[in-house]
C-alpha cells in the first residue's frame, strides 16, 4: 500500500509513519517527489491493521497498489527516476550512454578503448571481468585482475564503471572497483544475487532473461529495490524468439511498456540484442527515438580479434558515428544525451 503524505507534512511526520508502518511488520520506503512525499509500506498487509495509518498526523490517504510490482510501480513514484553515477546519468530525460569492450583483455586495450567512448560522448565504461560463457571452454575473463584494470582507466578518463557481477559472494569484491553492478540475463533470476546487490550501495543495472516476461523482469528489479537500494535500471537485451536473422529478438516496444508501467529507467543493449555489428548503429538510433533512457554498446579497437562477442562490437569509428545520430535524434525528441563536463 502506499501512505500519501499531506504536502505540508514535517519530516517528524513522516518519520514517526516510518516508524508506524515499520512497527506493523512492513518495510517502509519512503519516496521525496517533488509534489509529494509517499511512503510505501511494502510486505504481508494480511496480518496487519493498516487502515489504522490514514489517522496518522500529516497522512492525505492510503492507497492499494495494484501492481505485483510495488517499489517499482509507478502508482507509488508517477515521476521517472534519474540515476547519476559520476557523470553518468540515465532517465527523466536524459540519454546516459554505456560503451566498452565485451571482456577486458589487457591494459592497453581497456584505457584506448576508454579513452575513445569517453571522447564520442560515452560517461560509463563497460567491460566484462567476470564472463559467465555458454562454454566451459570460452574466454572466461581476467576476473579481479580485469577489475583492477577497469579502476585504472577509470583513473585515467573519469568514466563510471560498469561490469557484471556473477554471484552473491563476490558482491563485494565488484563493488570495490565498479560504480555500476550489472546483472546478467542468466541471472535475472537469481534471487539471492538481486538481494545481494540491494543491500549495496552500488547502482545496478538488471537485464532481461532472455525468456523472461516482463512482469518478471519487474518483479526481479522489486528484490533489489525491496532490499533498499533504489538505483536500479532496467536494460532491455532481446529475448529468445523463432527468428534466427538476428542473436535475439530485440522487442523496443518494450520501452514504451515500461515507461507506462515503472519509474525506473530503461537501457537498451543493441549489442547483444542483435548480435550484428552492421544492425547496431541503426537499433541504437531507433531505441532513443522510441525513448530508451540509455544504451549500453560494445566498442573495441579491434572488433575481428576481440576475446569475445566479436561479431556484434562496433570499431571506435563506428561508435563515433553511432553518438552523433544518436545526440541528433534526442534533440529531436527533446532530450539530450548525457556528456563528460568539459
Amino acid at each position: 500500500m502506499i501512505v500519501v503524505m499531506e504536502q505540508n507534512a514535517t519530516e517528524e511526520q513522516i518519520q514517526h509513519m516510518t516508524e508506524r508502518v515499520q512497527s506493523l511488520g512492513l518495510k517502509a520506503h519512503v519516496i521525496q517527489g517533488t509534489e509529494r512525499t509517499v511512503i510505501a509500506a511494502v510486505g504481508d498487509e494480511r496480518v496487519t491493521k493498516a487502515s489504522s495509518l490514514e489517522s496518522g498526523p500529516g497522512v492525505a490517504e492510503v492507497m492499494p497498489i495494484l501492481a505485483p510490482y510495488k517499489v517499482a510501480s509507478k502508482e507509488l513514484k508517477s515521476e521517472p527516476t534519474r540515476i547519476k553515477v559520476l557523470d553518468y546519468q540515465a532517465g527523466a530525460g536524459v540519454v546516459g550512454v554505456m560503451a566498452g569492450p565485451c571482456s577486458v583483455e589487457n591494459e592497453e586495450q581497456i584505457v584506448s578503448s576508454a579513452k575513445a567512448v569517453k571522447k564520442a560522448g560515452a560517461t560509463a565504461l563497460r567491460g566484462g571481468a567476470f564472463k559467465p560463457r555458454t562454454s566451459p571452454y570460452s574466454f572466461q575473463g581476467m576476473k579481479e585482475e580485469g577489475l583492477k584494470l577497469l579502476a585504472l582507466a577509470r583513473e585515467e578518463t573519469g568514466l563510471a564503471v560498469v561490469t557484471e557481477v556473477m554471484t552473491s559472494e563476490e558482491v563485494d569484491l565488484v563493488a570495490k572497483y565498479a560504480d555500476v553492478l550489472q546483472i546478467g540475463a542468466r541471472n535475472m533470476q537469481n534471487y539471492r544475487l538481486l538481494e545481494a546487490v540491494g543491500k549495496s550501495d552500488r547502482a545496478v543495472l538488471l537485464k532481461r532473461g532472455a525468456s523472461a516476461t516482463v512482469d518478471e523482469f519487474l518483479l526481479a528489479a522489486e528484490y533489489v529495490l525491496n532490499e533498499g537500494n533504489p538505483n536500479v535500471m532496467l536494460c532491455e537485451r532481446g529475448i529468445r524468439t523463432f527468428e534466427g536473422h538476428t542473436r535475439f529478438t530485440l522487442p523496443l516496444a518494450t520501452v514504451p511498456y515500461l515507461h507506462k508501467k515503472t519509474h525506473l529507467p530503461v537501457i537498451i543493449d543493441p549489442s547483444h540484442g542483435t548480435g550484428h555489428a552492421y544492425m547496431v548503429p541503426d537499433m541504437s538510433v531507433a531505441a532513443v527515438a522510441a525513448g530508451a533512457d540509455g544504451l549500453i554498446i560494445e566498442v573495441h579497437p579491434t572488433p575481428e580479434t576481440a576475446a569475445s562477442d566479436g561479431y556484434q562490437t562496433l570499431s571506435f569509428d563506428q561508435f563515433e558515428s553511432t553518438m552523433a545520430r544518436c545526440q541528433k535524434v534526442a534533440a529531436a525528441c527533446d532530450k539530450e544525451v548525457c556528456t563528460m563536463p568539459q
